[in-house]
Protein backbone atom coordinates (compact mmCIF):
# COMPACT_ATOMS: atom_id res chain seq x y z
CA UNK A 1 0.00 0.00 0.00
CA UNK A 2 1.24 3.50 -1.34
CA UNK A 3 1.06 5.88 1.83
CA UNK A 4 2.35 9.79 1.70
CA UNK A 5 5.27 10.85 3.75
CA UNK A 6 3.69 11.90 7.28
CA UNK A 7 6.00 13.92 9.45
CA UNK A 8 4.50 13.43 12.84
CA UNK A 9 5.15 9.90 12.23
CA UNK A 10 8.49 8.81 13.85
CA UNK A 11 8.20 11.20 16.27
CA UNK A 12 4.83 10.38 17.77
CA UNK A 13 6.04 6.32 17.13
CA UNK A 14 9.43 7.30 18.90
CA UNK A 15 7.19 8.48 21.84
CA UNK A 16 5.12 5.64 22.20
CA UNK A 17 5.62 2.81 25.04
CA UNK A 18 4.22 -0.10 22.79
CA UNK A 19 6.93 0.89 19.69
CA UNK A 20 10.01 -0.95 19.29
CA UNK A 21 12.78 1.40 17.83
CA UNK A 22 15.68 -1.79 17.56
CA UNK A 23 13.77 -4.83 17.75
CA UNK A 24 17.11 -6.40 17.06
CA UNK A 25 17.92 -6.24 20.19
CA UNK A 26 14.39 -8.22 21.61
CA UNK A 27 15.48 -10.84 19.18
CA UNK A 28 14.31 -14.36 21.12
CA UNK A 29 13.33 -12.02 23.93
CA UNK A 30 10.30 -10.87 23.06
CA UNK A 31 8.41 -11.75 25.63
CA UNK A 32 10.56 -9.62 27.93
CA UNK A 33 9.04 -6.89 26.15
CA UNK A 34 5.54 -7.41 27.52
CA UNK A 35 4.50 -6.58 31.19
CA UNK A 36 2.94 -10.07 31.26
CA UNK A 37 4.16 -13.13 29.45
CA UNK A 38 1.73 -14.56 26.97
CA UNK A 39 1.28 -16.68 24.21
CA UNK A 40 3.07 -14.68 21.11
CA UNK A 41 1.32 -13.72 17.69
CA UNK A 42 2.46 -11.52 14.68
CA UNK A 43 0.76 -9.99 12.11
CA UNK A 44 3.01 -9.40 9.16
CA UNK A 45 2.10 -6.21 7.07
CA UNK A 46 -0.38 -4.67 9.55
CA UNK A 47 -1.13 -1.39 7.82
CA UNK A 48 -3.02 1.13 9.54
CA UNK A 49 -3.32 -1.37 12.69
CA UNK A 50 -6.96 -1.99 12.96
CA UNK A 51 -7.06 -6.07 12.64
CA UNK A 52 -4.27 -6.07 15.77
CA UNK A 53 -6.26 -3.56 17.23
CA UNK A 54 -9.75 -5.58 17.23
CA UNK A 55 -7.67 -8.41 17.60
CA UNK A 56 -5.78 -7.56 20.96
CA UNK A 57 -9.10 -6.39 22.50
CA UNK A 58 -11.00 -9.61 21.96
CA UNK A 59 -7.81 -11.37 23.00
CA UNK A 60 -6.48 -9.96 26.31
CA UNK A 61 -4.56 -13.65 26.80
CA UNK A 62 -2.12 -12.93 24.00
CA UNK A 63 0.33 -10.28 22.96
CA UNK A 64 0.83 -9.58 19.69
CA UNK A 65 3.98 -8.41 17.74
CA UNK A 66 2.70 -6.46 14.54
CA UNK A 67 5.17 -5.22 11.78
CA UNK A 68 5.46 -3.12 9.00
CA UNK A 69 7.83 -2.06 6.98
CA UNK A 70 6.84 1.70 6.80
CA UNK A 71 7.02 3.69 9.77
CA UNK A 72 4.59 6.32 7.88
CA UNK A 73 2.11 3.31 7.91
CA UNK A 74 3.09 2.37 11.46
CA UNK A 75 2.37 6.28 13.13
CA UNK A 76 -0.99 5.83 11.46
CA UNK A 77 -1.24 2.34 12.85
CA UNK A 78 -0.23 3.54 15.83
CA UNK A 79 -2.94 6.32 16.13
CA UNK A 80 -6.14 3.47 15.21
CA UNK A 81 -4.89 1.39 17.99
CA UNK A 82 -4.80 4.07 20.82
CA UNK A 83 -8.49 5.61 19.01
CA UNK A 84 -9.89 1.39 19.83
CA UNK A 85 -8.54 1.07 22.99
CA UNK A 86 -9.46 4.27 24.60
CA UNK A 87 -12.59 4.01 22.86
CA UNK A 88 -13.10 0.11 25.29
CA UNK A 89 -11.91 2.13 28.06
CA UNK A 90 -8.42 -0.19 27.97
CA UNK A 91 -5.17 0.42 27.85
CA UNK A 92 -2.70 -0.54 25.39
CA UNK A 93 -0.22 -3.12 26.66
CA UNK A 94 -0.33 -6.47 24.61
CA UNK A 95 0.48 -4.87 21.38
CA UNK A 96 4.36 -4.16 20.17
CA UNK A 97 4.56 -2.03 16.92
CA UNK A 98 7.70 -2.62 14.89
CA UNK A 99 9.31 -1.40 11.78
CA UNK A 100 11.27 -3.97 9.82
CA UNK A 101 11.35 -5.30 6.67
CA UNK A 102 9.93 -8.73 6.60
CA UNK A 103 12.14 -10.03 3.90
CA UNK A 104 15.14 -10.00 6.75
CA UNK A 105 12.71 -11.23 10.00
CA UNK A 106 15.33 -13.80 10.98
CA UNK A 107 17.09 -10.52 12.13
CA UNK A 108 14.97 -9.78 15.12
CA UNK A 109 12.44 -12.76 15.61
CA UNK A 110 14.06 -16.71 16.29
CA UNK A 111 12.68 -19.74 17.55
CA UNK A 112 13.38 -18.76 21.19
CA UNK A 113 10.37 -16.92 20.76
CA UNK A 114 8.14 -19.38 19.99
CA UNK A 115 5.51 -17.68 17.82
CA UNK A 116 2.08 -19.00 18.14
CA UNK A 117 0.45 -17.86 15.09
CA UNK A 118 0.95 -14.98 12.19
CA UNK A 119 -1.47 -13.20 10.30
CA UNK A 120 -1.12 -12.45 6.66
CA UNK A 121 -4.03 -9.94 5.52
CA UNK A 122 -4.04 -8.71 1.78
CA UNK A 123 -0.79 -7.92 1.25
CA UNK A 124 1.08 -7.31 -2.09
CA UNK A 125 -0.34 -9.66 -4.72
CA UNK A 126 2.84 -8.69 -6.77
CA UNK A 127 1.48 -10.52 -9.95
CA UNK A 128 4.30 -9.99 -12.24
CA UNK A 129 6.04 -13.23 -12.24
CA UNK A 130 9.67 -11.72 -11.72
CA UNK A 131 7.87 -10.29 -8.36
CA UNK A 132 6.55 -13.30 -7.12
CA UNK A 133 9.04 -13.64 -4.44
CA UNK A 134 8.17 -10.51 -2.97
CA UNK A 135 4.51 -12.27 -1.88
CA UNK A 136 4.51 -12.94 1.99
CA UNK A 137 3.00 -16.38 1.42
CA UNK A 138 6.10 -17.32 -1.46
CA UNK A 139 7.41 -20.11 -0.63
CA UNK A 140 11.18 -17.85 0.71
CA UNK A 141 8.95 -16.40 2.99
CA UNK A 142 7.43 -19.39 4.50
CA UNK A 143 10.93 -20.95 5.28
CA UNK A 144 11.67 -17.80 6.70
CA UNK A 145 8.55 -18.13 9.48
CA UNK A 146 9.65 -21.61 10.06
CA UNK A 147 12.52 -20.68 11.67
CA UNK A 148 10.04 -19.07 14.58
CA UNK A 149 6.83 -20.63 14.19
CA UNK A 150 6.02 -23.44 16.85
CA UNK A 151 5.36 -26.86 15.30
CA UNK A 152 1.61 -26.87 15.64
CA UNK A 153 1.19 -23.29 14.96
CA UNK A 154 -0.69 -21.61 12.37
CA UNK A 155 -0.81 -18.81 9.63
CA UNK A 156 -3.58 -17.25 8.88
CA UNK A 157 -4.28 -15.72 5.45
CA UNK A 158 -6.55 -13.64 3.97
CA UNK A 159 -7.00 -11.91 0.56
CA UNK A 160 -9.43 -10.31 -2.24
CA UNK A 161 -7.07 -11.69 -5.08
CA UNK A 162 -7.10 -15.35 -6.79
CA UNK A 163 -4.83 -15.99 -8.24
CA UNK A 164 -2.43 -15.07 -5.06
CA UNK A 165 -4.47 -17.20 -3.10
CA UNK A 166 -4.67 -19.82 -5.65
CA UNK A 167 -0.86 -19.63 -5.84
CA UNK A 168 -0.66 -19.82 -2.45
CA UNK A 169 -2.21 -22.92 -1.60
CA UNK A 170 0.87 -24.27 -3.59
CA UNK A 171 3.46 -22.38 -1.98
CA UNK A 172 1.84 -23.58 1.30
CA UNK A 173 2.05 -27.50 0.39
CA UNK A 174 5.06 -27.33 -1.56
CA UNK A 175 6.70 -25.56 1.97
CA UNK A 176 5.17 -28.49 4.17
CA UNK A 177 2.35 -26.53 5.52
CA UNK A 178 -0.70 -28.52 6.21
CA UNK A 179 -3.75 -27.16 5.24
CA UNK A 180 -6.53 -27.03 7.38
CA UNK A 181 -8.93 -24.55 6.50
CA UNK A 182 -9.59 -23.10 2.61
CA UNK A 183 -12.46 -21.04 2.30
CA UNK A 184 -13.33 -19.31 -1.00
CA UNK A 185 -16.19 -16.90 0.42
CA UNK A 186 -14.94 -15.74 3.76
CA UNK A 187 -18.19 -13.70 4.39
CA UNK A 188 -20.73 -16.62 3.61
CA UNK A 189 -18.69 -19.89 5.06
CA UNK A 190 -18.69 -21.09 9.00
CA UNK A 191 -15.70 -19.33 10.21
CA UNK A 192 -16.63 -17.79 13.48
CA UNK A 193 -14.89 -14.31 14.86
CA UNK A 194 -13.41 -12.82 11.53
CA UNK A 195 -12.40 -8.84 11.86
CA UNK A 196 -13.10 -7.06 8.64
CA UNK A 197 -10.39 -4.56 7.75
CA UNK A 198 -10.65 -2.11 5.72
CA UNK A 199 -9.53 -3.80 2.62
CA UNK A 200 -11.92 -6.34 3.39
CA UNK A 201 -15.09 -4.48 3.67
CA UNK A 202 -13.88 -2.76 0.69
CA UNK A 203 -13.44 -5.03 -1.81
CA UNK A 204 -16.22 -6.81 -0.43
CA UNK A 205 -18.35 -4.28 -1.20
CA UNK A 206 -17.31 -4.30 -4.44
CA UNK A 207 -18.96 -8.08 -5.05
CA UNK A 208 -15.44 -9.51 -4.53
CA UNK A 209 -15.09 -12.53 -2.62
CA UNK A 210 -12.78 -12.72 0.22
CA UNK A 211 -10.03 -16.24 0.24
CA UNK A 212 -8.82 -17.25 3.42
CA UNK A 213 -6.97 -20.07 4.69
CA UNK A 214 -5.37 -21.59 7.57
CA UNK A 215 -1.90 -23.32 6.88
CA UNK A 216 -0.19 -25.97 10.15
CA UNK A 217 3.47 -26.27 10.49
CA UNK A 218 3.24 -29.97 10.92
Amino acid sequence: MRIRKKKWAQPELDACNFYVNNPAELKGKWADFFAVKRPLELEVGCGKGTFVAEKALRNPDINFIAMDIKSDMLGVGRRNIVKRFEEAGKTVDNIALVAHNVDRIFEVISEDDKIDRIYINFCNPWPRGKHNKRRLTHNTKLELYKSFLKKGGEIHFKTDNDELFDDSLVYFEESGYELKKVVRDLHHSDVEGNIVTEHEKMFSDEGILIKYLVAVLP
